[in-house]
């Protein structure tokens, strides 16, 4: 079983092209939330026993899909429990527009981290924000909080920019040296 789980919800694809990269630099496991917003058993047993959850959502409306939130709701029980207490976690987004209010859905994801008891992780990039950054280069968004990604609402998602897909593997080994720095302790 994975140290580290990346469970997330796609619409149309890219959000999962970016939870594969984030899950490449983690060394971690892929679950999809379904259409329905839904896991398996197995799924939850895996994000039970992970020492790492990393969640992923498409910023819609200005937050998470419908099924990331059904899923977060159904993770009510094991808040209860305090199951996922002192867990690491992270959390990405992607959405058609540089901005998008993807703020709000990484502030979603990261008070779902908060309320589970966990251990958030930041990006820990500076943004690439001068007049001659390139969609090539690391953190064009900027973010801080997690990792933002943009994927125009006309690109397919081999179209991705490769600076955001390269971010997001940085992210993943990120997650995955913090975890391994507090598993060690």
């Amino acid at each position: 079983m994975a140290d580290i789980i990346v469970v997330y919800h796609s619409g149309f694809g890219h959000t999962k092209k970016v939870a594969e990269h984030v899950a490449q630099g983690a060394a971690a496991e892929l679950v999809a939330i379904s259409e329905n917003g839904e896991l398996t058993e197995a799924d939850w047993a895996k994000l039970n026993a992970a020492k790492a959850i990393v969640f992923g959502s498409p910023t819609y409306m200005g937050n998470v899909s419908w099924q990331f939130k059904k899923f977060a709701d159904a993770t009510s029980r094991i808040w209860y429990n305090r199951g996922w207490q002192d867990k690491i976690f992270g959390g990405f987004t992607n959405s058609a527009s540089p901005v998008g209010d993807k703020g709000l859905t990484l502030s979603a994801l990261q008070t779902l981290a908060s309320q589970h008891g966990g251990l958030w992780v930041s990006l820990g990039q500076l943004p690439s924000n001068t007049k001659a950054t390139q969609p090539t280069d690391p953190n064009t968004l900027g973010g801080s909080v997690g990792l933002l990604v943009q994927s125009p609402a006309d690109a397919s998602v081999d179209e991705i920019p490769q600076g955001h897909l390269d971010t997001a593997v940085a992210y993943g080994k990120r997650i995955a040296a913090i975890s391994a720095r507090f598993s060690a302790a």
